[in-house]
């Protein structure tokens, strides 16, 4: 037979549970008031403005135009603004990508990520960089560093995009390599291109398959350099790969054997003689 609980005895457990519930209301009640209060004094008080704006990633364009085109200032409402609008506002031909965050109540962070510099071109007795995108970045007045490889002869924009695409898939410490870059297309070879390292080496190139070879040159270099007797050269990597020095292409030179190029010259020049 079930056990009869005396309803005298569940009186002190009902109260000791209606006293719990409403303790937690009165708590949750206080809560909000505080929350509430907090707030009006948040918003009332500076703390609620910008009191600092940093911006991280500026390379191309000054961290000062960047805030200028933000539309944020030091004093306005942390909460005035949609991040997603201050972001739409910095993007630009050479900007990637921009994150705008706000930060410990009183900081606003632009993380601006741009192209990468690829290469440089000599245009108007000033040299400015081209991004990996293909932009020609003419906004600095500024002489800049050439930390890059300098464009030659590349008139035709299309073969430029083909060449800063490969660029762009190039292993960093590659692309430092790189001193300049020249065009010498043929009728027979549009694609042909010349670059010039920082090493001392000539590397001949087809745009086709630059990145995809390139990457190798340090391995290709320090094959050529394993024997302890070696000297500068030319390595060529249009179809397979193979070295030349110096000494045996200057003297192929030396002894009157023409180059293509100037073969092609002398045969112009025959033909203006000859008409």
């Amino acid at each position: 037979m079930d056990k009869v609980i005396d309803i005298e005895e569940r009186i002190p457990t009902l109260k000791k549970k209606r006293r719990r519930r409403t303790n937690i209301k009165f708590a949750v009640i206080i809560s909000l008031f505080v929350a509430t209060l907090f707030l009006l004094l948040y918003f009332q008080s500076p703390y609620s403005n910008i009191q600092k704006i940093s911006v991280h990633g500026a390379d191309l364009a000054k961290e000062e135009y960047y805030l200028k085109k933000s539309g944020l200032e030091i004093g306005h409402s942390m909460w005035g603004f949609k991040t997603s609008n201050v972001e739409e506002s910095l993007q630009d031909e050479w900007v990637k990508h921009v994150v705008v965050k706000r930060k410990l109540l009183t900081t606003v962070e632009i993380e601006i990520e741009e192209f990468r510099k690829v290469a440089y071109i000599f245009e108007n007795n000033h040299f400015y960089p081209i991004l990996e995108n293909g932009v020609v970045y003419k906004k600095s007045e500024e002489f800049p560093p050439i930390d890059a490889p300098i464009f030659l002869h590349f008139h035709d924009e299309d073969l430029r995009k083909l060449v800063l695409k490969e660029l762009a898939e190039l292993d960093e410490e590659v692309l430092t390599l790189i001193s300049q870059i020249n065009l010498t297309s043929t009728e027979t070879d549009p694609f042909a291109i010349t670059l010039f390292m920082n090493d001392g080496y000539e590397v001949r190139a087809e745009i086709t398959s630059l990145a995809e070879k390139l990457n190798y040159y340090p391995a290709i270099v320090a094959q050529i350099e394993s024997t302890g007797e070696y000297e500068k050269g030319i390595i060529d990597i249009e179809v397979g790969s193979y070295y030349k020095p110096y000494s045996e292409e200057y003297k192929v030179l030396n002894i009157g054997t023409q180059t293509d190029s100037e073969k092609e010259e002398q045969d112009v020049e025959n033909d203006e003689s000859t008409s």
